[in-house]
C-alpha cells in the first residue's frame, strides 16, 4: 500500500505580517477565492491557468501567502483561505463588485471595465469605494438624474 503524499503546511502565525497585502497578492487571494466558490477547491495548476502565469510563481505566492497567515497549502490537495485570507479576497471582491456596479451605469463596455477595474481596484481606500457605492445607489435610484448625466456628457462632446 503507498503511504500518503506528504502535506506540506504553510502558515507560520509567529512571522511578521505586513498591515495588507501586496497588489499581487491580492489578485491571488482574490482568484483562490473565486475558484473555491466556482469549483470548491483552488489547486496551483488552476490559479495559473486562470492568471495566465506560470505553475512556479504560483506555488511561489502561494508559499508566500501560507507563511503570512492568508492561507494553508497542502501539497497535492489545494488551498483553503484562512480566516485572514477570506476577509481580504471579500474585501476585493466588493471593491471589485462596486467599481463594476458604478462603471456599468455609464455604459462602459465589459472589456473597458475590465481593464479599468483592474486598473485602479489596489488604488482605492475603503472610503472612496463607499463613496463609490454610495453614488452608483444614488444613481440608480434616480434613474432620471443618471439620464441627464449621460444626455450632458453627450452635448460635451
Amino acid at each position: 500500500m503507498l503511504a500518503p503524499p506528504p502535506v506540506l503546511m504553510v502558515n507560520c502565525p509567529d512571522m511578521a505580517t505586513p498591515s495588507s497585502p501586496s497588489q499581487s497578492a491580492e489578485d491571488y487571494l482574490e482568484r483562490i477565492q473565486e475558484l473555491i466558490e466556482e469549483k470548491g477547491y483552488a489547486r496551483v495548476v488552476d490559479i495559473a491557468s486562470s492568471l495566465q502565469v506560470k505553475q512556479a510563481s504560483v506555488t511561489s505566492m502561494v508559499q508566500k501567502l501560507g507563511e503570512l497567515g492568508y492561507l494553508n497549502y497542502e501539497k497535492y490537495r489545494g488551498l483553503m483561505l484562512t480566516e485572514k485570507g477570506k476577509q481580504v479576497a471579500t474585501n476585493i471582491q466588493r471593491r471589485h463588485e462596486t467599481l463594476s456596479r458604478f462603471f456599468s451605469l455609464f455604459g462602459l463596455d465589459p472589456e473597458t471595465q475590465k481593464q479599468d477595474i483592474e486598473g485602479i481596484e489596489h488604488h482605492l481606500g475603503a472610503e472612496t469605494v463607499e463613496i463609490l457605492a454610495d453614488l452608483a445607489r444614488f444613481f440608480e435610484e434616480s434613474p432620471e438624474t443618471l439620464k441627464q448625466f449621460l444626455k450632458s456628457r453627450k452635448r460635451g462632446k
